[in-house]
C-alpha cells in the first residue's frame, strides 16, 4: 500500500448494512474507505493490496449463510477472518417524490433484503416484480438515475435519509423484526487475532468421498473433543454434481488444545481443508469447556504418553 492510513473495502455503495459493520471496527471512521460491487471485488482488492482488510457479509439470522462470500472466501489465494460484527437489520420502501404503492410494479434490493421482506410485498405489493440489485443502497440510490427499470427499492432507513431525492413509502417492512446479519473482516494471512476466551473459528473442510459415514468423520472431529459448531453449511465445489464443501464455524481459538486437535484431525481425513481464522466472538458469548476437553487435560494427558514413551526409551537403553 502506497499510504499508511488502513484501506478497508466494503460492499457498498455508500449507506449499506456492510458499511455500517465496517464503523464498528475501531479506527475506521478514520481510515480510507473504498466502496466495492460485489463481495469478489472486495475481497480481491484485499488479495491484490489494493485494501488492508473487506467488510462482507458471512450470514443472516432469516437467510442463513451469504453464498457469494461462503463461496469467494473458500477458493483463490487464501485470507484470513480476523473480526466480526452483528447489525440488526431494519427495512423501508423508498420510491421518488410523487410514486404510490399503488403504482409500483417494480422493486429492487438485494437478494437477501427481499427475501426478508417476502411475506410484507405479498400483503401490500403481491403485483411487483422483484429486479435483483447488488446491494440494497444501490438499488436505491439507482432510483435517483435518468432511466431506472424500476419503481421502488427496498434500502436501509440511513440510506433514506442521506439520499434527499428519496421518499419513504413504508417503514419497518421486514417479516422478522428481531432479524440480524453477522459480517466478517477479512484480511491476508498475518498476525492471528489473540485468544480472547470467547472465540470462533471458522474453516472450510472439502468433502475427501462422497461414501456413507464420510460427513459423520468430519463432525466426530469435534465432537470427540467437545467442540461446539455454530453453524455448518455445504457448498457444491462446481468441480461436478455431488461434490460438496462444508464450511464450518466452531466455537473456539486455534490456540485452544481442544480447536487445534480437531483441526489436525480434519487435516488428516481431508488435507485440503482450509483455515480462514480464529476471532473473538461479537456476543462475547464464552464456550462452555468439558473439564476433560479442557487445555490443562489435554496438556496432562500428553505429558502421560510422553512419559510412556520416555520410560519405554530408557528400559530399551539399559536393557
Amino acid at each position: 500500500m502506497s499510504s499508511s492510513a488502513t484501506t478497508y473495502t466494503f460492499l457498498g455503495p455508500e449507506g449499506t448494512f456492510t458499511e455500517a459493520a465496517l464503523m464498528q471496527v475501531p479506527g475506521a471512521a478514520d481510515a480510507i474507505r473504498i466502496p466495492a460491487t460485489n463481495v469478489n471485488s472486495a475481497l480481491e482488492k484485499v488479495r491484490q493490496g489494493e485494501a488492508d482488510a473487506a467488510m462482507v457479509p458471512i450470514e443472516n439470522s432469516v437467510e442463513g449463510g451469504v453464498t457469494a462470500t461462503l463461496d469467494a472466501i473458500a477458493t483463490g489465494s487464501e485470507l484470513r477472518i480476523i473480526r466480526e460484527a452483528l447489525v440488526p437489520i431494519s427495512f423501508v420502501l423508498v420510491a421518488r417524490p410523487g410514486v404510490k404503492i399503488s403504482d409500483i410494479r417494480r422493486v429492487s434490493t438485494h437478494g437477501h433484503a427481499w427475501a426478508q421482506c417476502r411475506l410484507w410485498v405479498e400483503d401490500n405489493i403481491p403485483q411487483a416484480e422483484y429486479i435483483p440489485g447488488s446491494s440494497t443502497a444501490a438499488a436505491a440510490v439507482g432510483l435517483l438515475e435518468d432511466g431506472a427499470h424500476y419503481d421502488a427499492a427496498i434500502c436501509a432507513p440511513l440510506v433514506a435519509q442521506e439520499q434527499p431525492g428519496l421518499h419513504v413509502l413504508a417503514e419497518n417492512i421486514g417479516d422478522n423484526p428481531g432479524a440480524v446479519t453477522r459480517f466478517v473482516l477479512v484480511s491476508r494471512p498475518d498476525v492471528l487475532p489473540e485468544r480472547t476466551g470467547a472465540d470462533k473459528t471458522t474453516v472450510v473442510v472439502p468433502l475427501p468421498e462422497d461414501r456413507p459415514g464420510a460427513l459423520m468423520e468430519i463432525l466426530d472431529q469435534f465432537a470427540t473433543r467437545g467442540v461446539n459448531l455454530s453453524r455448518i453449511e455445504s457448498r457444491p465445489t462446481g468441480q461436478y454434481l455431488g461434490h460438496y464443501f462444508f464450511s464450518i464455524d466452531a466455537d473456539g481459538h486455534v490456540a485452544d488444545a481442544r480447536v487445534a486437535d480437531a483441526l489436525a484431525g480434519l487435516h488428516r481425513i481431508s488435507p485440503a481443508t482450509r483455515f480462514l481464522g480464529s476471532y473473538g466472538r461479537a456476543d462475547e458469548q464464552v464456550p462452555v469447556v468439558a473439564p476433560h476437553t479442557s487445555d490443562a487435560a489435554f496438556a496432562s494427558a500428553h505429558a502421560w504418553v510422553e512419559g510412556i514413551l520416555s520410560g519405554t526409551a530408557r528400559a530399551a537403553q539399559t536393557a
